[in-house]
């Protein structure tokens, strides 16, 4: 049987290590890992997508993981990854987006009986005394060596604050408290955060005589350049409540072939000899891996049972789209009395925000790329109202894969 790390190195997860042999070892036996994740938003999106699948990885093959929830490190922002200072959050805030992202993980990792444990660092982090933890923790930072950190020679160009510039520490701290506390000897995360993750082996180190593990994820992008998760709406969320399951999978179908193999190895617990067959298929087989993609992915994160509605819905929209119109399509809703009367073909597409702007939506329409009930809409001003609805509801496509189902209250 392969070990979680040979595993991790074949399906593409390793960008930094420690190093490779001791950590090796160290995963010979059962042990304890952690990831932190910042509640800055009241859900998480397909970019926490590789450290939430590695903490799944390590579970399966018997180690204990730790999902930190970031309700203290939070409070102060980490700079990593940005060009300019994070908006400060309230408790208040922080603990509910925390309490959000605590279900959405539960769908990644099991809970019960200690399997998997998660935490929140405002616990051990809030009730610090800063005369103290100066003394007895910022004593072993070198602020020469913490400025030569990537995250922080980039913030430096446009004005790094005091309080991001503690958040290396806080995060070092995090590690310590999680060492002495649960043995944990492993923390993960995305390449961004090599220098904090560092910080924290260096002082496990310096405290307690003892070498603990790191490893970093590569940042994901697909072959087109785009930082994972971005589409043309924005962020997809893991919380259907922000993306629907419908809307999940269509993210992964519409990814680029050439990222069809990549992301199977990353986002799916498939066999590697099913991945790399799936990867292998080219010109019109390969929507097949898509779709096992596709549907791997949105069951993992939403359950088998959405994933099907969502497989479904795609099929009847891609066969006879005037009859499939399906519940599970993304819905907008319209007064009756507007339908009545009637809306421009271009102001409705900008209000069901398939497109950003009316003069954009006026471009799509003209060069063919808006329907109606499968239907090629002519003029980008073309009328459409009660008269079209189908079934209590009228298809919207903008381009080939972008629905709508409007209904009318």
């Amino acid at each position: 049987m392969k070990d979680v790390f040979e595993i991790f190195e074949e399906r593409g997860f390793v960008e930094q290590v420690t190093d490779r042999e001791a950590l090796r070892r160290q995963l010979e036996k059962p042990t304890t890992c952690y990831i932190g994740f910042d509640p800055t938003a009241q859900s998480l999106h397909v970019g926490s997508l590789v450290p939430i699948m590695s903490l799944a990885y390590m579970q399966r093959a018997g180690h204990r993981p730790i999902a930190v929830v970031g309700g203290g490190t939070t409070l102060v922002g980490d700079p990593s990854g940005k060009t300019e200072m994070r908006r400060l959050m309230s408790r208040a805030e922080i603990d509910e987006n925390g309490e959000k992202i605590k279900q959405q993980l539960s769908r990644f990792l099991d809970f019960n009986l200690e399997k998997a444990l998660m935490v929140n660092n405002a616990d051990w982090l809030v009730g610090l005394n800063y005369i103290e933890f100066l003394r007895d923790i910022g004593r072993h930072f070198s602020v020469n060596r913490m400025l030569s950190a990537e995250s922080y020679k980039i913030r430096l160009e446009t004005g790094l604050s005091f309080i991001e510039f503690n958040y290396m520490l806080l995060q070092a701290y995090d590690y310590w408290h999680l060492f002495k506390t649960y043995d944990c000897r492993i923390q993960m995360g995305g390449n961004d955060q090599w220098g904090n993750i560092l910080a924290g082996a260096d002082l496990i180190r310096r405290l307690e005589g003892e070498i603990v593990h790191a490893l970093t994820f590569p940042l994901i992008t697909t072959s087109s350049g785009v930082k994972m998760g971005k589409t043309h709406k924005g962020a997809i969320w893991l919380d259907p409540s922000l993306t629907s399951p419908y809307e999940y999978y269509q993210f992964w179908i519409n990814q680029d072939d050439r990222d069809t193999g990549r992301f199977l190895a990353l986002f799916t617990f498939l066999p590697m000899e099913e991945v790399q067959r799936l990867g292998s298929l080219e010109g019109e087989a390969i929507i097949e891996a898509k779709q096992v993609l596709a549907f791997e992915a949105t069951a993992l994160c939403h359950g088998r049972e959405e994933a099907e509605k969502a497989r479904n819905a795609a099929k009847q929209l891609f066969g006879v789209e005037a009859a499939g119109v399906t519940e599970s399509v993304p819905s907008v809703a319209v007064g009756g009395r507007e339908m009545e009367q009637g809306i421009a073909a271009y102001i409705l597409f900008e209000k069901c925000r398939l497109s950003k702007t009316r003069a954009e939506a006026r471009r799509l329409i003209t060069q063919g790329g808006g329907y109606v009930n499968g239907e090629r809409i002519e003029r980008f001003d073309q009328v459409i109202s009660a008269r079209d609805l189908q079934r209590g509801a009228i298809l919207l496509r903008a381009g080939k894969k972008r629905y709508v189902r409007v209904t009318v209250v």
